[in-house]
């Protein structure tokens, strides 16, 4: 699309009317019904030498890095000098902020939002750039739904665990397509942008994902050639450098780098820090072409204090039970000892294929291969009766919260895991008279391996207990030493494990998945799949106390997960949807970040199953400036397994859970210089069947409301004295901690803001400032315990771009 100006007058398509009131606009470039291999992008600003033609495919885009420089639109490609005439011609672009038109970036999901028939949110790039996003769970705070949980159980967890509508996700974390199985704290400098897939995705990404999957698009090379530093510091002694560079070799091969450096501890905690670094070559040949090939590899260190929070009291005569924080107990007493610690590191080789070998066929396959290395060592506070009773009688000083959890524990261990896996796809487009079909079919196979040596602490009773007002982590005389030189200090796991130094888990998972999406008229399609996963998974623990026989177990599940959609898209910019879909989790697929491992018992329990019915809408409207959806959902699953926190044990309750509930969201640019994302969740959960007192209770962890809303507004832009101005509220209503409803934490609500200013179109500078209120909220939920969130904090950064 293009304007022309002819001897100095303008003579405006009615395209350029939209760019003349200020509008950042996306044409539709294809004819009024889509075809079902679109692929939908933003768009950056390229030259052109002719007007594009309707009928054409919008091209892919080349760097989101570009299309945020060139986020309004707005502006002459080139001008052309032709019998005399001069003529602009102009492309516009939609909006960054609007993320229906984010491209899911999968072979097994190849539209974009808009044309998916699910409920996705999208923390675009624009927006993490905009909050200084530093890390994987600042990202998902965009989002509504997801709560941070670390498992319980045996040795406990940290690194990122979620819960998407409820229900665990800890092995639901994908980077462009291919499990993430590592347990560590995610940094966020290689991310483009975070997609959230809710609902139950198994027919896409396999066995798990009851309530979703979190797959992260990385950075890779791109056509463009660039340099972007930035430097942030403030509050807590944050130190941060990141860089990102991509250079053009050849015209089919281009490389890319980003970096990183990070040291801060953590405001409002005492004893806390994090020092990481890390960095992401890439490569790719074939840019451009038909056929291409991205090789990346990905690395992160991190050496960090775990935290796991305060403990959940109930005082006498009261109805839940509250954290001790709620009772004058100061947020920044921390719980653990000297010994603890978490030391991580990452490595990730990951080969990517396409092959686009006619326009109707499009062959993929995708490899990882990672190796995670981690040494863990926390204390699991707990508050008992007798705590609890001295901290709420006229000595409460007296009180003494205990350090090693229900178990014992949890133990130091060293973790050495490796994972490899292979998804080979393929995608067709093809007609048959006057119905459009689209094939996707193709094999996942997957391998995790899992070993990890226990030690122990040469006298664990000395660091059993500490003041809960005043907490010491110095503890005189205490030392870890290896576990078989202490065996009868080695937590004593329950359900026949016992006294042991090793600990060794594996499982494969063979899938093959197939789906077809047909047109039966131009504005109604229907979409059914399907996929068959063959699981097996083992367990070994050994050594340790010889009197205790060696534990061996296994587990196989054979499982079958359909999905079926029905999509009504009266033309490129809207699509009602309904969405049927199941999913299961076999106990034995979380092996990395297991909170408890196979025992004799639950060995032989079914896999949990859930179900999803979802009705929803989807319009990108003012010409693709702003984005709106709204659904409705009924998640149901059965066979729930629950986690005891005074032992780790794990039970198969027989409960059925229900989650249903309504989600909307809005996003994109509201004026010339107004840009906006907001989003709204409204659920009504609850125990359907099963255990008879928790009939009809709130399901943990679930909140009935939450929202988030971001915008900014940029003053002046392009001149001397430019600002840009913008802020957030987060909102989490109070949950449950249990499926008894006795323990409840308060709601979440923190205000953000940010102040930049351009100098030029290279530098900028920003200041962020976080929970300004220095409201008491809390992050990681447990059924016993909760973590208290960062303090008021602000943050000052520096970047350039060339």
């Amino acid at each position: 699309m293009r304007v022309s100006r002819v001897r100095g007058v303008l003579h405006p398509t009615p395209l350029a009317v939209g760019l003349a009131l200020g509008c950042s606009v996306a044409p539709a470039l294809a004819d009024e019904h889509p075809s079902p291999h679109r692929s939908h992008r933003h768009h950056a600003p390229t030259k052109k030498t002719a007007p594009a033609t309707p009928q054409a495919p919008v091209a892919p885009a080349a760097d989101t890095a570009a299309t945020l420089s060139n986020a309004k639109g707005r502006g002459p490609d080139h001008v052309a000098h032709k019998n005399g005439a001069e003529t602009e011609e102009w492309t516009v672009v939609a909006s960054p902020m609007n993320t229906l038109r984010t491209p899911i970036g999968l072979s097994r999901m190849p539209q974009d939002v808009l044309h998916t028939p699910q409920t996705i949110d999208v923390v675009p790039q624009l927006l993490m750039q905009q909050q200084n996003v530093k890390s994987l769970d600042e990202a998902l705070k965009n989002v509504p739904g997801i709560t941070a949980s670390v498992g319980e159980g045996e040795g406990g967890m940290s690194g990122d665990q979620f819960l998407i509508r409820g229900f665990a996700a800890q092995n639901d974390i994908y980077e462009n397509g291919l499990r993430d199985f590592g347990v560590y704290s995610r940094d966020s400098f290689d991310y483009d942008h975070v997609t959230v897939i809710k609902g139950p995705s198994s027919q896409i990404f396999g066995n798990g994902t009851t309530g979703g999957a979190i797959n992260i698009t990385t950075k890779t090379p791109t056509a463009g050639n660039h340099i972007n530093a930035s430097f942030s510091g403030g509050s807590g002694s944050y130190y941060r450098g990141t860089l990102d560079i991509n250079r053009k070799i050849t015209d089919t091969i281009a490389v890319r780098l980003t970096g990183m450096g990070n040291e801060s501890n953590m405001v409002g905690r005492d004893q806390l820090y994090s020092h990481r670094w890390g960095i992401a070559p890439s490569i790719i040949f074939g840019l451009g072409k038909k056929l291409n090939y991205t090789i990346e590899y990905f690395h992160q260190t991190d050496n960090r204090i775990p935290d796991y929070g305060v403990p959940v009291v109930t005082k006498p005569g009261t109805a839940y039970g509250k954290p001790v924080t709620e009772y004058g107990v100061k947020r920044t007493n921390w719980y653990g000892t000297t010994f603890d610690q978490e030391q991580s590191n990452v490595d990730m080789l990951t080969g990517r294929l396409q092959w686009e070998i006619n326009p109707h066929i499009t062959l993929y396959n995708d490899t990882r291969g990672g190796l995670y290395s981690r040494y863990f060592s926390a204390s699991q506070e707990g508050c008992n009766a007798a705590c609890t009773n001295a901290f709420f009688s006229s000595y409460p000083e007296t009180a003494k919260v205990s350090r090693i959890g229900g178990v014992g524990g949890p133990n130091p261990y060293q973790q050495d895991d490796w994972s490899v896996q292979n998804v080979a796809s393929a995608v067709a487009n093809f007609t048959t008279g006057t119905i459009k079909h689209q094939m996707i079919g193709g094999v996942d196979i997957e391998h995790i391996y899992d070993r990890r040596r226990n030690y122990a602490y040469n006298n664990p009773a000395s660091r059993q207990y500490t003041s809960l007002l005043n907490p010491n982590p110095y503890v005189p005389g205490l030392d870890v030493g290896v576990g078989s030189l202490h065996p009868g200090n080695i937590v004593n796991i329950p359900n026949g494990v016992g006294r042991k130094e090793w600990k060794t888990s594996a499982a494969t998972d063979v899938g093959a998945f197939f789906s077809e999406q047909a047109w039966l008229a131009p504005w109604f399609s229907v979409k059914a799949g399907f996929r068959w996963d063959h699981w097996s998974s083992n367990y070994a623990a050994t050594g340790g106390v010889a009197s205790t026989a060696d534990t061996r177990l296994g587990q196989k599940q054979d499982t079958f997960n359909p999905n079926v959609s029905l999509m009504y898209t009266p033309n490129d910019h809207a699509m009602v949807y309904f969405n049927w879909a199941e999913s299961t989790t076999p106990l034995g697929l979380y092996v990395t970040n297991s909170s408890e491992p196979l025992s004799p018992k639950n060995s032989k329990f079914e896999p949990e199953r859930s179900r999803l019915y979802e009705i929803g809408a989807k319009y990108s409207a003012f010409h693709d400036r702003i984005g709106f959806t709204a659904s409705v959902f009924r998640l149901e699953k059965g066979n729930s397994l629950l986690t005891d926190p005074s032992n780790g044990t794990v039970t198969s309750s027989g409960d059925t859970q229900r989650n249903q509930g309504l989600e909307l969201s809005v996003s994109g640019q509201i004026l010339k210089n107004w840009t906006m994302i907001a989003t709204y969740a409204r659920y009504d959960s609850k125990t359907t069947g099963g255990t008879l007192a928790d009939i009809g209770k709130q399901i943990q962890f679930v909140p009935r409301n939450q929202a988030t809303v971001w915008s900014t507004y940029e003053v002046a832009p392009k001149t001397p004295y430019n600002l840009t101005v913008g802020g957030g509220l987060t909102w989490r209503e109070g949950v449950f901690l249990d499926t008894a409803n006795t323990a409840k934490v308060p709601a979440n609500v923190e205000f953000d803001a940010v102040v930049s200013h351009q100098f030029g179109p290279r530098w900028k500078v920003a200041m962020n400032g976080y929970n300004l209120a220095n409201r008491l909220n809390y992050g990681n939920l447990f059924s016993n315990r909760v973590t208290p969130s960062v303090g008021r904090a602000f943050l000052f950064n520096l970047s350039a771009s060339y």
